[in-house]
């Protein structure tokens, strides 16, 4: 029952080139960057991720990203991410976007084997009539656009068939958790976590806290144990290096003037 690995290294050195994983986070909130830089370091490529978005140049994902160790991406949202567009340009990354409350329930669908669901989002657009661009050529052109999806009508609704995802390894990042693998997230550090979690055949988990099997209020916990498989405790400072994507803060007002 204890799921403590020594180190992310460790955590993660079964993960073998053209694994498929889920990775937690949106934005910079919630992402399990030291499992990233981990993952960075065993050289793992042509990996296939599904995550909301794909990091920040130089930062999340995004290192992996421009390392040219990511193939495939399933997301939601690009951001100011210009390396990965780069990359989706010129035909380099495939790229499979979808609708983020789809790409959410695919998550959880897949955790709880269920394989398919319909639902009303995408309809009457390239969502599901196919033709997205997956990958583009070269010059510019489609390489490869997504295929048409079944559509269905239940009480005189149109809904779109969606398949729920599973990969073979998940990556997640809470505040604090327990050596069974149960945890707890923080706010909006919460977002994708649970489910990419849930997705995951193998999920790694890094906790900023890590206390002991009954300390957790069980009405507290956000995540069971039955879906991690391996916990990595970080050290203070790993726990406290927090980057922030979009620093805004107000100027301050010149001394002698009244703000009203």
């Amino acid at each position: 029952m204890d799921k403590v690995v020594a180190t992310a290294e460790e955590a993660l050195a079964d993960v073998m080139d053209g694994a498929s994983l889920a990775v937690g986070g949106f934005g910079l909130s919630g992402v399990p960057d030291v499992l990233i830089r981990a993952l960075y370091a065993t050289g793992a490529s042509g990996l296939s991720v599904v995550s909301n978005n794909c990091g920040v140049d130089g930062g999340g994902l995004g290192i992996l990203l421009a390392a040219r160790r990511i193939a495939r991406v399933t997301g939601s949202y690009v951001g100011d991410n210009k390396e990965f567009a780069r990359q989706y340009l010129s035909g380099e990354l495939l790229v499979e976007l979808t609708p983020q409350g789809t790409l959410a329930e695919r998550l959880r669908a897949g955790g709880c084997g269920i394989p398919a669901f319909f639902t009303p989002a995408g309809v009457g657009t390239q969502v599901a009539d196919g033709g997205l661009p997956w990958r583009h050529a070269p010059d510019g052109t489609v390489a490869v656009a997504s295929p048409p999806k079944e559509i269905r009508e239940f009480d005189g609704r149109r809904h779109v068939l969606e398949h729920g995802i599973t990969t073979d390894f998940a990556l997640v990042r809470a505040a604090r958790g327990d050596r069974h693998g149960n945890l707890v997230f923080h706010r909006s550090a919460r977002n994708f976590n649970p489910l990419a979690a849930m997705a995951g055949r193998v999920t790694v988990a890094e906790v900023e806290q890590l206390v002991e099997p009954g300390e957790l209020d069980p009405d507290e916990i956000h995540l069971p144990g039955v879906f991690v498989q391996r916990v990595v405790e970080l050290t203070p400072e790993q726990a406290e290096d927090k980057q922030i994507e979009r620093r805004t803060v107000s100027a301050p007002p010149v001394r002698g003037t009244v703000r009203r």
